[in-house]
């Protein structure tokens, strides 16, 4: 069985990481979405709001492409994250140079620690370049209209979350 780890905070999810998701069953068996657990990056929603917002919208690309998807919450190295699941690749999403420019350093240091394990980088698709979660809170919490970047059901959260 080929197993894929797909790591980050989804704070909140977009629909560049579901495009990430739903491309990567495309590769393996089985996607463990990697959640991180991350204090220092203070997230808008906590790690049981993450996981939830996850299942739910995996659920669907789950059963259309036949790959099993499971959440896992980690707050350890992401090289033993990916012993920890079982996995074999760990997939990334590139959305501009800027990212490549710290993936390619990560992949490195990641090649040292264990240089079983591959990694594996999917471009966003080009409506999904510009999303990214933390300019996606930005936009929610000054009012803005972020229905273009997340499932309504994501945005709903986000709308009942920033109004309370």
């Amino acid at each position: 069985m080929r197993i894929g780890l797909y790591p980050g905070t989804f704070d909140p999810l977009t629909l560049g990481h579901e495009d990430i998701i739903r491309r990567s069953c495309a590769l393996v068996d089985k996607l463990v979405i990697g959640v991180a657990i991350n204090r220092d990056k203070g997230p808008l929603f906590s790690l049981e709001e993450r996981v939830a917002m996850i299942l739910g919208e995996c659920a669907a690309i789950s059963e259309g492409t036949g790959c099993e998807v499971v959440v896992h919450p980690f707050e350890n190295l992401l090289i033993d994250c990916a012993r920890d699941v079982g996995a074999q690749v760990i997939i990334r999403g590139l959305r501009a140079v800027s990212d490549f420019e710290y993936e390619f350093q990560m992949v490195g240091m990641n090649r040292v620690l264990d240089d079983t394990i591959e990694t594996v980088f999917l471009m966003a698709e080009a409506q999904h370049q510009a999303i990214a979660s933390r300019l996606v809170k930005e936009i929610a919490r000054l009012g803005g209209d972020v229905s273009k970047f997340v499932s309504p059901a994501v945005n709903d959260a986000l709308i009942a979350r920033l109004s309370s």
